[in-house]
This record gives structure tokens, sequence and C-alpha cells, in this order.
């Protein structure tokens, strides 16, 4: 991931509703939720949910597929992936160490011992 495009993600995510969408969608799992359910979720409109929806489609941090009549919308987990490792990649001067509390506690996975 280079910079511009970090920027556009973290641009994404600085506005409130947009941020609690790909939080929804992150717990939702792989199998997302559809646009109305995740309207209704956020406490939004159809069409301010379809708004933040296609700016967050934009720039990769959600991904569309249609089903049916609906539209489901997913968690884009690589572009989420690759947006860490872009702020962690030269974590603390090249001491992973330093590092290694934050991403153990970030939640989303089972430690070694958990699994």
């Amino acid at each position: 991931m280079d910079e511009k495009q970090a920027v556009g993600m973290f641009g994404a995510l600085s506005q409130e509703t947009r941020l609690k969408i790909v939080r929804m969608l992150v717990v939702a799992g792989p199998q997302g939720m559809a646009a109305g359910a995740v309207a209704e979720a956020a406490g939004v409109s159809a069409s301010n949910v379809s708004f933040h929806l296609k700016e967050l489609e934009r720039v990769g941090l959600v991904t569309a597929t249609r089903e049916s009549r609906s539209i489901i919308y997913a968690a884009a987990y690589d572009h989420l992936a690759g947006l860490i490792r872009f702020l962690m990649e030269d974590c603390c001067a090249g001491r992973p160490e330093i590092c290694l509390p934050a991403t153990a506690d970030a939640g989303c996975c089972p430690s070694p011992a958990e699994a």
C-alpha cells in the first residue's frame, strides 16, 4: 500500500458514520450485511448509508456483491490488514518487538495458546 491509498482510507474512516459502518461489517464477518440492514443498524436512512458505503467501496475498505435484489456489503479484510501493515511497517526503528504488544492486543486473532 502506498501513502496515497492510506490517506484515502484514513480520510474515509475519519467520518463517524463510515467508521461505525466498517466496524459493523468487520463484526458481521465475510458474509457481510445487506445495505438495508447496515442502514438500520447504523441508524441512518437508506440514501445516507448508500452514500457512505459507496465512499468506503471507492477506497477499498468494503466490497459489494449483488444477491438477487440486495447488495451485500462486507469488510475488505485484506485492505484493512494492509492499512494496519502500512502503519506498522517501520515500527520502532527496526525493533518490531516493541510493537508486538499493540498487534497482539488487536483482538482479531487468537493467540497460539487459544487456537
